[in-house]
């Protein structure tokens, strides 16, 4: 029996105490919580929020591993290690080579789209938490993973179903991003003069700095919205001392590292050329090439990945203090403040290891290029793919910066926008063609 993405998320259990059944057998354990009874308490809710960030960041199927992968493939900062990784391979080949049975993109759309179906859950019934404090610290956790599932799904596909029902509609890739932000806009008001409480903070993922985290998304999706003065206001918001994090362990491991990295088997990094154009090589005196690899220069040119894929419990940011400059430095280049927009790509150039709550910093000189809109939007570019390497934004980077399209002279991605996965294709009669490669 067949399941579209969407009957799976409205049937699936969030937590391993709700009840499962199969298409043949009956599973399910009597003595376990139903759903009814999880979505009707403050602590099961806390429980199935708990679990958004083990789905979203754990393992091969979640969208951590799939978004890096598949970024990094599609704009060519990874080179593939054993073509016996077929989904793998065909990401690094791109173009018509990558099919709706690609386990890569399968994963990324199911299990966002999963997340975001788990997320609502939460969000729906949070009117039986009497506490308006742990009210607010829980729809702002779910918050950021709904936000997260949209937002994603947008850099990846041309457009997405906002509804988590049978038979979905779709809509374009900007709605789901106008939802991301609409949601986080809701949870910034409601944490607003609010101390969420050690007792609801204690129960969940403490490496998921609430406030920063929602002004940080905001940010983002503004900016990708290009919406620049709300851009910079979240922006300006985010404290850039505090880290927002995945956190890992030998139990639940960095899935980039122990999927790829630590075993040498599947990926590595390109070069450091990070798999920009020659006009855009990073510099060899910028202090992130160290950062982001083992050795600048190893043997054979067997180049491996450091920075937050170092072991398998590294953890890896939900934002850099280094995107946000970045996004300022956007979004003021983009209404033309050129000295303004200078003034934050320097932050971001001149910025010390050691300056740098997670330790990414270029220490080199302030920009002296040309004062033009596209010299310094260039400029952005570039610090972007180099301050956010492997962080699965520079697909939708590339795109947002009019960077050459597959097939064109000095391509820079083997793919504009992914197909739709045969799994809601088959089950889903409103999936759309796929686009253009």
């Amino acid at each position: 029996m067949k399941y579209s993405f969407i009957q799976i998320a409205m049937g699936l259990a969030v937590i391993a105490t709700l009840s499962l059944t199969a298409c043949e057998k009956d599973f399910s354990n009597p003595g376990a919580a139903t759903e009814d009874q999880v979505l009707a308490s403050a602590d099961g809710l806390t429980a199935l929020a708990v679990g958004l960030q083990r789905r979203w960041s754990v393992g091969r199927q979640s969208p951590v591993y799939n978004y890096v992968t598949g970024s990094g493939f599609s704009t060519f900062e990874l080179r593939l290690i054993n073509p016996g990784n077929t989904d793998e391979a065909e990401l690094s080949q791109g173009k018509a080579n990558i099919t709706g049975n690609n386990a890569v993109v399968r994963n990324l759309w199911e299990q966002s789209l999963l997340t975001r179906a788990e997320a609502e859950k939460i969000l729906n019934n949070l009117n039986v938490i009497p506490d308006a404090s742990v009210r607010a610290g829980l729809q702002a956790y779910a918050s950021i993973f709904h936000a997260l599932a949209n937002g994603t799904l947008a850099q990846f596909f041309e457009q997405v179903p906002l509804e988590t029902k049978v038979a979905a509609e779709f809509t374009s890739a900007q709605a789901a991003l106008e939802a991301a932000v609409s949601i986080l806009e809701k949870a910034k008001a409601d944490l607003n003069g609010v101390t969420v409480p050690a007792s609801f903070l204690n129960k969940t993922p403490k490496s998921v700095d609430l406030a920063n985290t929602v002004n940080a998304l905001l940010a983002r999706y503004y900016n990708m919205l290009g919406q620049h003065d709300k851009a910079i206001s979240a922006a300006n918001a985010v404290d850039l001392t505090v880290k927002s994090t995945f956190k890992y362990d030998n139990v639940n491991p960095n899935p980039i590292a122990f999927i790829s990295i630590s075993t040498n088997n599947v990926y590595q990094p390109l070069n450091l050329t990070l798999g920009l154009p020659a006009a855009l090589h990073p510099s060899a005196a910028d202090a992130r090439l160290p950062f982001y690899f083992q050795s600048t220069n190893p043997m054979n040119g067997d180049f491996r990945a450091a920075g937050f894929f170092a072991t398998n419990s590294t953890s890896i940011p939900v934002y850099l203090p280094g995107e946000m400059l970045l996004i300022k430095a956007e979004a003021l280049a983009r209404q033309n403040k050129l000295s303004e927009a200078v003034t934050e790509l320097n932050k971001v150039l001149t910025k010390t290891t050691a300056a740098d709550a997670f330790g990414v910093g270029a220490a080199l000189p302030a920009y002296g290029g040309a004062q033009t809109q596209e010299a310094i939007l260039t400029e952005i570019y570039r610090n972007r793919c180099i301050e956010l390497f492997m962080s699965g934004l520079k697909l939708a980077d590339s795109r947002r910066f009019n960077r050459a399209a597959p097939n064109a002279a000095g391509e820079e991605r083997n793919r504009n926008w992914y197909p739709y996965p045969n799994s809601e294709r088959v089950n889903n009669p409103n999936t759309p063609n796929d686009p253009p490669i």
